[in-house]
């Protein structure tokens, strides 16, 4: 089994960096996890609309480029369905029991997401319909996935 985490821009903060760490460190006992960060494209804020998609689709095709052919492809997405953790848990399962062994969750820029990585997802996961900055969104979506698979192997985890 492996995870690739395809995330744009780079993490700077060290507190983020570490926690990054620690659960990357925690989940080597279950699976490999990759991080591949692509850079990122600038957004001044008073960008025009068609400025913005300018962004999303540069990012979009770093994103591409790193994501595996045969990778079962999840986009984090606000507009993605919302999970338990442990209903996230016996999905991930499911993909691995189907044979799905290398899956790739997508964090787009502040931007959000070009229409040809949307295309590209298999699966839109949404963990809030509140907005999180990526950098930190990489955090809590290691956690989910260590929490998840400690719900699969029956193992104790704080609730």
């Amino acid at each position: 089994m492996k995870i690739t985490i395809i995330t744009v821009g780079k993490l700077k903060e060290k507190y983020l960096k570490q926690a990054v760490d620690e659960y990357v460190k925690r989940l080597s006992i279950y699976t490999k996890v990759e991080i591949v960060e692509v850079a990122d494209e600038k957004a001044p804020e008073n960008m025009t609309q068609g400025e913005k998609e300018i962004v999303k689709k540069k990012e979009g095709e770093r994103i591409l480029a790193k994501l595996a052919p045969d990778a079962y492809a999840i986009a984090l997405a606000i507009e993605g369905k919302m999970k338990s953790s442990e209903t996230f848990a016996t999905d991930l399962e499911q993909l691995f029991i189907r044979g799905k062994s290398h899956i790739a969750f997508i964090i787009g820029g502040s931007l959000g997401l070009s229409d040809e990585v949307m295309k590209r997802a298999n699966e839109f996961l949404s963990f809030s319909k509140m907005t999180f900055p990526h950098q930190l969104m990489r955090v809590i979506l290691l956690e989910q996935l260590y929490r998840a698979f400690r719900i699969i192997r029956n193992e104790p985890y704080h609730k």
